[in-house]
């Protein structure tokens, strides 16, 4: 391991303590740490002032920004990891209302003890994902708690991004017989982490969907796409999204649950651990709406991309009255799916 962060590391590994500590280090170590690690892996013009404050050019565009902490347990899960997660969530968070992400920040919470290698892995991983992303990490701070306090790492992320077009896209501008889409399969970052944290062997390890999603729905806007609204399915899966988006419109919506794309190993993953699929987190998944007479044209669209070729239509605004989901089962019967009373799976994100 050793050998290979020396090869993508200009400062050889050895050079740093071989473990974080919360006296005795200093700010020395901080400074060791910013000019040596972060500076070197986020380098950017904005970031390379190492002033106080990072210092953005002005735009005439409607700004988003969002800003959210990862906690994930497992630090490492097949598919991804603390730092690719902390990427794609907050560029998908930006990319929910339509906006083309910027600039991030990070915010590092290190906990005693942890090792060097292990930090700097996540932060390859970080600078791998903000590249792909098409953002640049532009300011930061690194806190050290003692020993027991903080779990190995925590991340927050703070996101800027533009919007260059003249849509709204939230809850509020959701229509009557707006066709309901899903971006592909649900469930695999929970089952990803869930099964490697107990342990739970199958054929073929399920790993996490955790990208970024801003290809597709970039295109979509390029595209004259009149979306009401996008959502990722993240904390409380796809059941909580729908709720969320039920009560901030006042809309009701039905979705066909065996339209709903479940891979086969998640849902016996789910199956064991008695979960609902449908309330599981994702971290490369949204649901989009969109007019019915644009839905075959966005479904088009988001199959063109890898991230998104499992786009199906699940559902249809139905209605203004009851703001409920409502799902067809299998057997033809409706539910009610309500809002999770609380987090089925803790610390996934």
């Amino acid at each position: 391991m050793n050998e290979v962060l020396e090869m993508q590391c200009p400062v050889p590994i050895r050079e740093y303590p071989q473990v974080l500590m919360a006296h005795g280090g200093g700010g020395r170590l901080m400074h060791a740490l910013v000019e040596r690690m972060f500076g070197v892996a986020f380098a950017n013009p904005i970031l390379d002032r190492r002033h106080d404050a990072a210092v953005l050019p002005a735009s005439s565009h409607r700004l988003a920004f969002t800003t959210d902490s990862y906690v994930v347990r497992p630090l490492f899960f097949p598919g991804g990891d603390l730092g690719s997660l902390a990427i794609h969530g907050t560029v998908n968070d930006l990319v929910m209302s339509g906006a083309r992400p910027q600039y991030l920040s990070a915010g590092f919470i290190l906990e005693e003890g942890l090792p060097m290698e292990v930090l700097w892995r996540v932060v390859l991983s970080m600078r791998h994902a903000a590249a792909q992303s098409g953002v640049m990490i532009v300011t930061g701070d690194t806190k050290v708690v003692d020993a027991g306090a903080g779990d190995g790492l925590f991340i927050n992320t703070t996101g800027l991004g533009l919007i260059e077009h003249s849509l709204t896209i939230d809850p509020r501008s959701v229509a009557v017989g707006d066709a309901v889409l899903i971006s592909g399969d649900v469930g695999r970052h929970g089952m990803a982490v869930m099964a490697m944290r107990e342990g739970l062997e199958f054929e073929s390890a399920i790993e996490s969907d955790s990208a970024s999603v801003a290809e597709p729905v970039l295109a979509m806007v390029r595209a004259g796409m009149e979306l009401h609204c996008l959502r990722d399915l993240t904390r409380g899966g796809l059941t909580a999204s729908l709720n969320e988006i039920a009560e901030a419109s006042s809309m009701s919506i039905r979705i066909t649950e065996e339209a709903v794309p479940v891979r086969g190993d998640v849902s016996a993953a789910c199956e064991i651990l008695g979960l609902d699929v449908l309330q599981v987190a994702c971290e490369g998944r949204f649901v989009a709406f969109v007019p019915e007479a644009e839905a075959e044209r966005a479904l088009a669209i988001l199959k063109a991309h890898p991230v998104s070729a499992g786009a199906v239509r699940i559902g249809t605004v139905e209605s203004k009255d009851g703001a409920e989901v409502v799902a067809q089962g299998v057997l033809g019967r409706d539910r009610v799916l309500p809002m999770p009373s609380g987090e089925q799976l803790p610390r996934i994100c």
